[in-house]
C-alpha cells in the first residue's frame, strides 16, 4: 500500500459485465409479429443506468489520458521527478497527479451516468467519525504488528533518526503524502470500482475477471509478458520466485464463499463478488512493487478486503481511507520500516528487519510477515466490536437495489 502505484482499473466487456441478467429495453410500440432486438439501447443502458463494463471502459481510458496529460505536464515543469525516489517531495507529486487523473476520470463518468461523484461509497452516516476511527485503527495495527516482531526478535530498533523542527517537518509531510494515498487507492478500489461492481457483477464475470488476474501473473512468474499489460504506462515487471502465489491465495480464499452465495441466490451477493475482484486486483497491482514477496502481495489484497467490510458496516469508505492513510504513515515514517519493499527518506524511528524473512518480512517490511495475516483477521474482528451489531447501514439497503445479477 505504498505511493506511487499506477492503479489501473481492469475493463470489461464492452456490453457490460451482467449484460445478460438486465431487460431489454421496452419499445413503446413493438412489431406485432417479431421478437424483441437486442438493440443498440440495451446493448448500452440497463437497468441501472450506463452498463457497468462500459462504464469501467470509459474510466480505464480516461484515467490513463488524464495521467498521462498531468504526468506528461509535470515532467516538463521539473525533470527531476522522473526520478526513482521515494521521499517527501517526489511522493507528493507522484500521488497527486493520479489523484487528480482520478477525480478527472469519476467526475466525467458521474457526470455520464447522472449521479453525484459521492455516490461512489463517499455518502453515508458519521462519515468523520468514520475516517477519525479509521485514524486510529490503522495506526494502532500496524503498532501491534511492530510490537509482535520486535517482541520476537524480528525487528530491531536503531536510534531515532530525526530531531527538533524536522520531526514535525516529515511528520506533516509524510502525513499528506499518505492522505492522498489513502483517497486515491480507496477511491480507485473501493469508492469506483466496488461500488461499479457491485451494480453489475455477477459470479461467472466475478471468477472470469480473478481468472485473467491468476493467469497474468502466472504468465509473468515464467518470464512471458503479461496480458494486462496495456493497462500500465510501463511494461509490468516479470514476477520473481514464488511472489504470483500471493494472488493464488486470495482467489482461491474467495472463490469457494462466493459460489455459494451466487447458488443461494443470496440478496446482496453482487457486493461480496465485487469486493472479491477488488481486492484481488488490490493486490494484483502490488506485484508492480520490485520489493514485494507472496506474504506482501496476500496482505495487500486480504486487507483490501477488510477495507470492503467496512464500506458494507460503515456506509462509505471514509473509514477505510483513515485506516489506509494511518496505517501507510505509521509503517513508513513513524516506525522507519520499509513499506512494500520501499524504504523512505526523512523517517522518524529506525527498524532493520533480523532473522527469517517468513517472519520478520526482511526488505518487504512488515506487510510481508506471516505476522501480518493475525493483525489483518484483528481488522475484521474490530469492525465486527465497533460496528458489525449495528443495523445494516443504508449501503446494505442500496447494494440490493444495484446489483442486477445474484
Amino acid at each position: 500500500m505504498e505511493p506511487g502505484i499506477q492503479t489501473p482499473v481492469p475493463a470489461a466487456s464492452p456490453a457490460g459485465i451482467a449484460a445478460d441478467t438486465a431487460g431489454p429495453h421496452e419499445s413503446l410500440a413493438p412489431a406485432p409479429d417479431l421478437p424483441e432486438l437486442h438493440d443498440l439501447h440495451w446493448a448500452l443502458v440497463g437497468s441501472q443506468g450506463l452498463r457497468a463494463g462500459w462504464s469501467l471502459l470509459i474510466f480505464v481510458l480516461l484515467y490513463r489520458l488524464f495521467n498521462l496529460f498531468l504526468g506528461t505536464i509535470a515532467v516538463q515543469i521539473d525533470p527531476e521527478i522522473a526520478r526513482s525516489d521515494f521521499s517527501p517531495a517526489m511522493a507528493l507529486i507522484g500521488e497527486l497527479i493520479p489523484l487528480l487523473a482520478l477525480l478527472a476520470a469519476a467526475a466525467f463518468v458521474a457526470r455520464i451516468e447522472s449521479r453525484n461523484l459521492l455516490a461512489y461509497n463517499l455518502t453515508g452516516p458519521r462519515r468523520t467519525l468514520h475516517f477519525f476511527s479509521g485514524l486510529g485503527t490503522g495506526f494502532v495495527a500496524l503498532s501491534a504488528l511492530v510490537g509482535v516482531l520486535a517482541w520476537g526478535g524480528w525487528l530491531h530498533f536503531g536510534p531515532i533518526a530525526l530531531s527538533g523542527a524536522a520531526i514535525c517537518k516529515y511528520g506533516a509531510l509524510w502525513g499528506l503524502v499518505f492522505l492522498l494515498v489513502g483517497f486515491f487507492e480507496e477511491g480507485a478500489f473501493r469508492c469506483y470500482l466496488q461500488f461499479t461492481l457491485t451494480r453489475g457483477i455477477n459470479f461467472w464475470w466475478a471468477l472470469g475477471i480473478v481468472a485473467v488476474l491468476c493467469l497474468d501473473v502466472l504468465l509473468r512468474s515464467r518470464g512471458a509478458a503479461g496480458i494486462l499489460t496495456f493497462f500500465w504506462m510501463d511494461s509490468l515487471p516479470a514476477l520473481k520466485g514464488n511472489s504470483a502465489c500471493g494472488i493464488y491465495a486470495i482467489g482461491l480464499l474467495g472463490l469457494f464463499p462466493c459460489l455459494a452465495l451466487h447458488r443461494k441466490h443470496a440478496p446482496h451477493s453482487g457486493f461480496w463478488q465485487a469486493a472479491w475482484v477488488s481486492s484481488t486486483f488490490f493486490g494484483f497491482v502490488h506485484t508492480s512493487n520490485n520489493g514485494e514477496n507472496w506474504i506482501g502481495i496476500f496482505a495487500a489484497a486480504a486487507i483490501g478486503f477488510v477495507f470492503c467490510v467496512s464500506v458494507w458496516v460503515t456506509g462509505s469508505a471514509w473509514w477505510a481511507i483513515g485506516c489506509h492513510a494511518s496505517w501507510d504513515w505509521a509503517e513508513t515514517y513513524f516506525y522507519g520500516t520499509a513499506d512494500s519493499g520501499l524504504p523512505a527518506k526523512g523517517h522518524f524511528l529506525t527498524t532493520s528487519p533480523a532473522g527469517n524473512a517468513l517472519w520478520s518480512g526482511g526488505a518487504d517490511g512488515p506487510e510481508g510477515s506471516l505476522l501480518v495475516v493475525g493483525i489483518v483477521l484483528l481488522l475484521l474482528i474490530a469492525l465486527q466490536v465497533m460496528y458489525g451489531r449495528r443495523p445494516h447501514s443504508s449501503l446494505a439497503t442500496s447494494a440490493t437495489k444495484q446489483t442486477v445479477c445474484q
